[in-house]
């Protein structure tokens, strides 16, 4: 019965703290153009107006948390009896997941270099995309957005 009730803390808490990781890089650019991340979506064509190294922010999939609030977890089992051993479980498993976060989203910057593309559309919108090398693009190029990217054509 104890094993059961330790079980459904850790998975309530794995299920909470997963929730808590982000994947949405709301705004990369603050300079005015609008910024419209978003990797599904095509755009279209247009002309670059600027490109910006910026630092990345960093993108976690919710898996260093998850891992680490299990393991956390699972350290705080170890510890006291009762209403206390429950506590250090819950404790253990949101250090845990925090800590996880932290070290997937240093794992994930180490040493990358973003920029940021802004890219005047044909219909005259503009769209900010991120991403992780410009290769051979320049302001003024004609490029084509598809899944999020920015191509020369």
């Amino acid at each position: 019965m104890k094993a059961t009730r330790t079980l459904a803390a850790l998975l309530a808490a794995s299920a909470i703290l997963g929730g808590c990781a982000s994947n949405n890089p709301s705004s990369y650019a603050d300079d005015g153009y609008r910024s419209n991340y978003n990797n599904t979506a095509s755009a279209g064509y247009g002309t670059i107006e600027s490109i910006q190294p910026t630092s990345g922010q960093a993108r976690t999939s919710g898996a260093g948390a998850i891992v680490g609030g299990l393991v956390g977890a699972l350290a705080g089992n170890q510890v006291g009896s009762g209403g206390g051993r429950t506590a250090a479980t819950v404790a253990g498993g949101v250090g845990g997941a925090l800590i996880g976060n932290r070290v997937e989203q240093n794992r994930d910057t180490e040493g990358q270099q973003m920029y940021s593309i802004n890219v005047r559309l044909d219909n005259g919108e503009y769209r900010t995309v991120v991403q992780d090398s410009v290769y051979d693009l320049r302001s003024g190029n004609r490029v084509r957005i598809v899944d999020g990217r920015v191509y020369r054509y």
